[in-house]
């Protein structure tokens, strides 16, 4: 064969192919177009029946919503009907009230027309009457009123004064019970103990060993001991225990708590009770602040500045009638409280002005005046209320109380002033006439300190050696006498002692 007859073999060969090819995928496509046209129709179908479906619901629901719209109006229509025959029997009600008051409103007129006949009718006899009257009495109605009147007054004025006085015993009465009831109340309800002083404090002993310790070689330590406290120290036969006596509560509280230290140490000479005495003058100070605060605590105080409190506490080393000052005005605050409680008044006013009513006898012995005046002037430098000041200078009646706040503190100082047992007048004579003793020996120049011992009968004066030589403290010592014969009472003989002390002090390398 040739090559030619090869291609034409092959390209007939590749026809016939081609051909068949098409054949075989025009068959597919048919067959795929049936499938999908069969498809279709049975989605045609299914969407028809569905359609169908919904049709059919939506028609039932719409039949459903119909009936229950019917069932609403029927059960509107129900409700306007009752609502009308409600208004409608209203309306027949609000008509037979019209009625009814139609026909009281008659009456009524009817009754205020013969009402005001009634009226015209008695005006018309009372006119004929008056004008009878006065033809008989031969006065008019003013001349008779006034006749009428005098008479009445001149016989009910001794009636009045009588009723006016009874009313006045009765109140006065009630008032005194009331008084009475309020005071008793109020001092029972503060049931404290007297806070009574006196001048003399024991000191118990471990042992009687002890006393000529303290006593000293030659009576070294004692005297040391008593010219730096200014206390007369008393050693008897008293078994375990020694007296300390003197009428400065300070310097005795001082020589108490440094005797009871000494006598726990075991060392007791000079020096160390020198160095004993300084230190517990120290805690003193602190003492008498801790002292002032845990008063103001107690008293349910605040708002004082610390140097008030400070001044305060000072108190709690003075007497009052024999009583401990600090003690004293605590109970003035607690009765005052209870009466300003029962009578109404302001109870911080009160307590204030009556817990700081002494505060000025802390420092009377430093400042001159009444203690009442001193006391409202340091009050004042505090910036306390002026009720609160004035209550405090009037505690004594002397000026005035302005206030019931001030006459209430004026009524507390006076009731603690009188419970049995707490006025001892006569010890306050005494420490102040012993106090008045120092005032005078510590004017003098060159004066250090100055002590009363042995009740008024001895004073001790300590002066500055620098300043005075041993001959000017026998002049010192003789004007001093001098000045306490002409110038105190004295009941005997008083002491002068004028003590001059040169230390000299060296230090070997």
């Amino acid at each position: 064969m040739t090559l030619l007859t090869t291609v034409i073999i092959a390209v007939v060969g590749l026809a016939a192919g081609g051909y068949g090819g098409f054949l075989y995928r025009k068959q597919i496509v048919e067959e795929k177009k049936k499938d999908l046209a069969a498809k279709a129709e049975k989605i045609l179908a299914d969407a028809k029946g569905k359609a169908n479906e919904v049709v059919y619901e939506a028609k039932n629901e719409a039949f459903k919503l119909q009936d229950e719209s019917k069932k609403d109006e029927q059960r509107r229509r129900e409700q306007l009907t009752k609502v009308e025959e409600r208004l409608a029997k209203k309306e027949q009600s609000l008509d037979d009230k019209s009625e009814n008051v139609e026909k009281l409103k008659g009456e009524l007129e009817d009754k205020v027309t013969s009402v005001k006949k009634l009226r015209e009718e008695v005006e018309s006899i009372h006119k004929m009457q008056e004008v009878q009257l006065e033809k008989v009495a031969a006065m008019s109605k003013e001349e008779a009123r006034e006749v009428l009147l005098k008479k009445v007054e001149e016989d009910a004025k001794q009636d009045i004064v009588f009723t006016i006085k009874k009313a006045e015993d009765q109140l006065k009465k009630e008032a005194d019970g009331r008084a009475k009831f309020i005071i008793a109340e109020a001092v029972q309800r503060y049931a404290a103990e007297t806070a009574s002083e006196s001048t003399a404090t024991i000191v118990n002993l471990p042992n009687d060993d002890l006393k000529g310790r303290i006593i000293g070689r030659e009576g070294r330590n004692i005297n040391t001991f008593e010219q730096i406290t200014g206390i007369d120290v008393i050693v008897d036969d008293t078994p375990g225990s020694i007296v300390i006596s003197g009428f400065d509560l300070v310097r005795r509280y001082i020589a108490k708590i440094a005797l009871e230290r000494l006598i726990e140490d075991g060392r007791i000479h000079p020096a160390r009770i020198e160095e004993t005495v300084e230190k517990v003058k120290d805690e003193v100070n602190v003492l008498i602040k801790e002292l002032g605060e845990k008063a103001v605590i107690e008293c349910g105080v605040a708002g004082f500045h610390p140097n008030l409190v400070k001044i305060l506490g000072r108190l709690k080393f003075r007497v009052t009638h024999g009583q401990n000052a600090l003690k004293h005005s605590m109970e003035v605050c607690f009765i005052a409280a209870n009466l300003a409680e029962e009578l109404g008044a302001d109870v911080s006013v009160c307590k204030r002005a009556a817990l700081l009513h002494d505060l000025g006898k802390a420092v009377d012995h430093e400042i001159p005046g009444h203690h009442a005046k001193i006391g409202a002037d340091i009050a004042s430098k505090f910036g306390l209320p002026k009720e609160v000041i004035q209550a405090i200078q009037s505690h004594h009646g002397d000026p005035e109380p302005e206030s019931v706040e001030a006459q209430i503190v004026y009524a507390a100082n006076q009731i603690s002033n009188a419970r049995p047992g707490a006025n001892k007048d006569n010890l306050d004579s005494y420490i102040r006439r012993l106090a008045e003793l120092e005032n005078v020996c510590s004017g003098f120049d060159g004066v250090e300190k100055t002590f009363a011992v042995q009740a008024g009968t001895e004073v001790r004066i300590f002066v500055t050696p620098k300043e005075i030589d041993d001959l000017e403290s026998v002049k010192l010592s003789h004007a001093l006498a001098r000045k306490i014969e002409y110038d105190l009472q004295h009941p005997g003989p008083v002491k002068v002692n004028v003590i001059r002390e040169t230390r000299a002090e060296a230090f070997a390398e």
